[in-house]
């Protein structure tokens, strides 16, 4: 997922937005980790990006992507950049 997120809407509310939002990013992880996963590999990862903009945007860690979102609500920015990328890996042993 390579999307840049519009939080104004003439008739739905910002806090709806923020919600609508979070939604769309659980339901996308959801639905990746659903996929069968290739042989030879343990589980899904994910590569994510985020940022006011494409182009400022940074690498994160899974994890921290709610955290973001709500900090984009407290600073009530108009929109923001999530990149989400699925790959398969495999587990290290400690």
């Amino acid at each position: 997922m390579k999307k840049t997120f519009q939080l104004t809407h003439p008739k739905i509310k910002y806090p709806r937005m923020i919600e609508a939002v979070k939604a769309e990013v659980r339901k996308y992880l959801k639905r990746n980790r659903r996929k069968t996963l290739p042989e030879g590999f343990d589980y899904w990862d994910f590569d994510c990006k985020y940022g006011d903009t494409e182009a400022e945007a940074k690498k994160i860690h899974l994890s921290e992507i709610d955290k973001h979102i709500e900090q984009a609500e407290k600073s009530e920015l108009e929109s923001f950049y999530i990149e989400i990328i699925g790959r398969a890996a495999k587990r290290l042993k400690k």
